[in-house]
């Protein structure tokens, strides 16, 4: 197991450096400069080659690249080019603990309702409970976060509180607890209806195995087979997903920021691409890479967990 993790880790070292590399290479193809954002006052020629050289995009590209590297190697993310002189440092500072707090929170709401949802969905196949859970999973599913976001502040910010004069949400905000709820439920209303399809699949797959009818004929009750025999080995396959959900949820999302007035790093990193602030965008991206392969990394480890006769790394 620790030699797996030990190359895991070491592995981490040339994907973040490819992925920052395509970053790097992208954004620097891209036609106009961040220093002339579309909409602003044309500057003189002149005046923009003088704030390229300044912040070093005069050298050739391979040379920034290497530098960029080895600063980012030290923590050091540059300034960003559309919030002089904020360091890029300070403002990922601010907004990812927000950010990874937000999903945090949408990520237990999907786990904890989602493998629920299937479980029970599983058990009373094709009963009221399986068709009521399929309807709401694709319904959840299919509905975008941001307007699953307009539609709960309509309902508990407006129409609730005028019926019944009672107003618990604010519209808005990062001040208090009860402000967290909305915006989690409208985050993790997706991941929830994903957990919650495939944990029902995986479920209904293993049900139907013959060690599980083994099981039933040996006379256990159904409740020891559903969670010791089913439930342990249907998991597998829904963990997969967990992973790769963090990621994305934890590194921010825009769209919800946004609608909930949440200050966390989504908001900078759409705003960062619009203005091609190009220390912003790489820093972002290198975020989520760096996490989503910690992520996976733990999804693996929980493998050997949850199933024993899992042997990673091959041996």
């Amino acid at each position: 197991m620790l030699q797996f993790i030990v190359g895991r880790v070491l592995w981490f070292i040339p994907t973040i450096i490819a992925i920052a590399a395509v970053t790097f290479i992208i954004m620097n193809l891209t036609p106009g400069s961040p220093f002339q954002p579309a909409g602003a006052n044309n500057l003189r020629e002149d005046i923009i080659k003088n704030i390229e050289k300044q912040y070093g995009l005069d050298k050739p590209l391979p040379v920034r690249f290497v530098i960029y590297l080895g600063k980012a190697a030290r923590g050091d993310f540059g300034e960003s080019y559309t919030r002089r002189p904020q360091k890029v440092n300070d403002i990922i500072a601010r907004g990812f603990p927000v950010s990874l707090h937000l999903g945090a929170m949408a990520l237990g709401f999907a786990i904890i309702g989602g493998v629920s949802l299937g479980i029970l969905a599983a058990v009373n196949q094709n009963g009221f409970i399986d068709y009521a859970s399929v309807t709401f999973a694709i319904l959840a599913y299919s509905l975008p976060s941001f307007v699953l976001g307009f539609l709960l502040l309509l309902l508990f910010g407006i129409w609730i509180p005028e019926w019944t004069g009672w107003r618990f949400f604010r519209i808005g905000g990062w001040q208090s607890p009860r402000d967290w709820i909305l915006p989690t439920i409208a985050l993790g209303a997706g991941p929830f209806a994903q957990l919650a399809r495939y944990t029902r699949s995986s479920m209904i797959d293993v049900i139907r195995s013959d060690y599980v009818r083994t099981a039933r004929a040996k006379g256990l009750a159904e409740r020891k087979v559903v969670l010791k025999h089913v439930l342990k080995n249907a998991l597998i396959p829904v963990i997969t997903l967990v992973g790769p959900l963090f990621a994305a949820l934890g590194t921010g999302s825009f769209f919800v920021e946004q609608v909930f007035r949440v200050p966390g790093i989504g908001q900078y990193f759409v705003t960062s691409m619009t203005n091609k602030d190009h220390p912003m965008i790489l820093a972002v991206v290198l975020l989520y890479g760096v996490f989503l392969a910690a992520m996976n990394l733990i999804v693996d480890i929980m493998y050997g967990v949850i199933d024993p006769r899992i042997r990673l790394g091959g041996g």
